[in-house]
């Protein structure tokens, strides 16, 4: 391990001599071209359309994927080899083969599953993989990664979460998303409610703009860098023939007919050359890759995704609607709740609960503010594992027995401005890693998302609130009519819950 330890990443090539495909800065008329200028009302503006559903959201890749005709740009923290992550891979290389410029941009974090396959793709024409952040050494195992890279620590400790898909430089999805089974409602034991949302029109080339920022950036390897040269053909044909056995037409041939705002899959209106788009104006803004290196927190909130939500949030005039899976708000977090309390602007949270939150670690950093989020009004809402994927107004194509877990990332300010993006609302996404969010202005699409998270927290929620003391907390549930109130962390285990209390008073806040 010693070793390993003084491992280092190899010298990267001048830009532009690793054969990498050229950026598509000006899309040709493709058919994708011509849907987005049919289905937008104003030239100068932009459209979008929510994907509440998990089907529907892997369905809208598949679908842009397979019409793109010129470029394809993704950019994704976490890419699994699952039957999600093998379909997404499959129809690339078909992509690629019909001439279409791939790119594909994966955070080096939880590749060791994949890295031999992107390294065998990164040999194909008209296909390049690169890597952000990447590990030196060591590569079989994420144990054997960090092994390699003891004493750079602190470098890899910073991550993407950025997620994006940009389609003829046109059409882009973004959102809380990674392309895995649980991102869309495929797996049986577990999955994400979570939200992405199709882009159209002017606020596309701003992503197309982030993308290319990320793509040449100092952090991101080319992975046959990393590896010294291609794979050779026998290897690639032996992944291409993996992954043509990823089953797309069965995954995806019973969708349901409409999602809980009423939508159909995408492709029926792609076929019918025109989306029902809704309008509004976008700003969108990423981290910068240079995330990677240390800064002090006044560049942080200057140039970070969380700065801008944190000044949005504090120009609220009524109310602030939030969703956040993992929610630390820090001092100055509640300072900001501080303010909009005395103002009397509603605050309305949603986030997991013990039970559903997949990282009980940063739960203790949740928990430790819970209370004093309360004392400044806001009204504090936890998701139900056992009664989220299994309702149907939400995930219709889940099984019943399946559990959930919050994973989408709003905010809806005043009921007019709608924020959506990778970033969390903790410490890590505030000061480690990258991330990626829209600001879009249009009261309808408001409108939509907040008729989303009311039902999750109306309908699969726990309300949080102050026991008749004043000081203990109790959950408060409506089952079949009746009202349930618990005095202790609802379905989560003794266990789980002596964990938050051992260790909430050892875990340093800014490790959340």
């Amino acid at each position: 391990m010693l070793a390993t330890a003084c491992g280092g990443l190899p010298t990267k090539p001048v830009p532009g001599s690793d054969g990498a495909p050229l950026s598509v800065k000006d899309p040709a008329d493709t058919a994708l071209v011509r849907i987005a200028r049919a289905s937008l009302e104003d030239p100068q503006g932009s459209g979008f359309r929510l994907f509440p559903l998990g089907v529907y959201s892997l369905d809208a890749r598949v679908e842009l994927i397979r019409r793109a005709q010129r470029s394809l740009d993704l950019q994704y923290y976490y890419l699994a080899d699952d039957s999600s992550g093998r379909l997404i891979l499959d129809l690339l290389v078909q992509a690629a083969a019909r001439g279409v410029k791939v790119r594909l941009l994966i955070d080096d974090l939880h590749t060791a599953e994949v890295d031999e396959t992107l390294h065998a793709l990164a040999g194909l024409p008209n296909f390049a993989v690169r890597l952000f952040n990447p590990f030196c050494c060591g590569r079989g195992s994420l144990t054997t990664r960090v092994a390699g890279s003891l004493f750079d620590l602190s470098r890899i400790n910073h991550r993407m979460h950025n997620k994006l898909l940009v389609a003829d430089g046109v059409m882009a999805i973004l959102g809380g998303r990674n392309l895995a089974d649980e991102y869309f409602t495929r797996n049986p034991l577990q999955n994400f409610v979570d939200m992405d949302v199709l882009v159209a029109g002017a606020a596309v080339p701003q992503l197309s703009a982030s993308f290319e920022r990320y793509w040449d950036s100092d952090p991101v390897y080319d992975i046959v860098t990393l590896y010294g040269g291609d794979t050779d053909a026998s290897a690639r044909a032996a992944v291409q023939e993996r992954l043509r056995a990823a089953d797309g037409d069965g995954m995806l041939k019973n969708l349901p007919p409409f999602d809980v705002l009423g939508y159909e899959p995408i492709g029926h209106e792609l076929d019918a050359g025109r989306i029902a788009f809704t309008p509004g104006q976008a700003r969108a803004h990423a981290d910068p890759p240079e995330k990677v290196l240390p800064h002090d927190m006044e560049w942080i909130d200057a140039n970070s995704v969380l700065g801008r939500v944190r000044l949005l949030v504090a120009e609220a005039k009524q109310e602030v609607v939030l969703t956040s899976p993992y929610l630390v708000p820090r001092e100055r977090g509640i300072e900001l709740l501080h303010k909009l309390h005395e103002r009397q602007v509603k605050v309305v949270i949603l986030t997991n609960s013990l039970a559903a939150n997949d990282s009980g670690i940063v739960h203790t950093g949740y928990a430790r503010y819970r209370a004093e989020m309360l004392r400044q009004g806001v009204d504090l809402y936890e998701l139900s594992p056992g009664h989220t994927v299994g309702s149907k107004q939400i995930n219709p194509d889940s099984k019943p027995s399946s559990l959930g877990s919050l994973h989408a990332k709003l905010a809806v300010i005043d009921r007019s401005i709608v924020l959506i993006g990778s970033a969390n609302l903790d410490p890590r996404s505030s000061d480690k890693n990258t991330e990626l969010g829209m600001a879009i202005d249009s009261p309808a699409l408001a409108r939509e998302t907040l008729h989303v998270i009311n039902v999750s927290r109306l309908q699969s929620a726990y309300r949080v609130r102050f026991a008749p003391d004043g000081k203990n907390l109790e959950w408060l549930s409506f089952s079949e009519g009746e009202e349930k109130v618990f005095i202790e962390e609802p379905e989560s285990t003794f266990w789980s819950r002596i964990g938050v209390w051992i260790f909430a008073p050892l875990i340093p806040e800014e490790l959340l």
